[in-house]
């Protein structure tokens, strides 16, 4: 039988070929894929906790996104099946010049776990690309990385793209980046900033919530203000 306590360890400890059994075990014994799906989105929860404490690195944090997108694999026919539908939207990609994609990988994976539909755009993305992709999959979010001091000021090309985009009102831009801060986020006017992948799942959830009308946060989004007003 199935047991999702050990699915959860196993993608913690980023060991693919336990999860992959596991999940195919609980498949086979018809269990409900949303329950399956669960605490694998816990362990990438606790993944994520562990790297914001800096008990873990990119590294670590790498191989659990694995292990449980090899077991996502099999349980994703089953899910669009079963009427699983996203119900938000994001673009990701690494701004123009840039060809570091590591951390978006990590957002995308841990941003699919908490129901976005991720549209993954890859590296050197222009911000006419961005947009274009926005508004072809209608989302709710634009997810820009950058790992270079000389890439990360194209991220004002997509945002300035983005405030000109009459017809897409409540698209909303979230960066970040290893030499991105909380500083630059305000000074060139984007909706959230994320230091790490883990925080970028609850930044990027906030944005949507505050385009939607859901939750009432003033300026930029960013963890520590999500923590005071928690």
């Amino acid at each position: 039988m199935a047991d999702f306590e050990r699915l959860q360890a196993a993608v913690e400890a980023g060991d693919r070929e336990a999860a992959v059994e596991i999940t195919q075990t609980a498949i086979d014994e018809g269990l409900d894929p949303h329950a399956i799906l669960e605490p694998m989105t816990e362990a990438m929860g606790v993944v994520g906790d562990r790297f914001s404490r800096q008990e873990i690195f990119v590294p670590e944090m790498l191989i659990s996104a694995r292990a449980m997108k090899g077991a996502v694999a099999l349980l994703e026919p089953l899910l669009i099946g079963a009427g699983h539908k996203p119900d938000k939207v994001a673009v990701l990609g690494t701004v123009r010049g840039d060809l570091h994609d590591i951390g978006k990988n990590l957002v995308a994976m841990m941003l699919k776990g908490a129901n976005f539909k991720i549209i993954d755009l890859g590296t050197n993305t222009s911000a006419d690309d961005f947009l274009a992709a926005a508004r072809e999959h209608g989302a709710d979010l634009i997810g820009c990385s950058a790992l270079l001091t000389t890439t990360m000021g194209n991220m004002r090309e997509v945002i300035a793209a983005v405030a000109e985009a009459d017809d897409m009102p409540d698209l909303r831009v979230i960066i970040g980046g290893a030499p991105v801060t909380l500083e630059f986020a305000t000074e060139i006017g984007a909706d959230g900033w994320a230091p790490d992948a883990a925080s970028a799942v609850h930044v990027a959830t906030a944005v949507v919530q505050r385009a939607r009308g859901e939750r009432r946060l003033e300026g930029v989004i960013h963890p520590e203000a999500l923590a005071v007003s928690a």
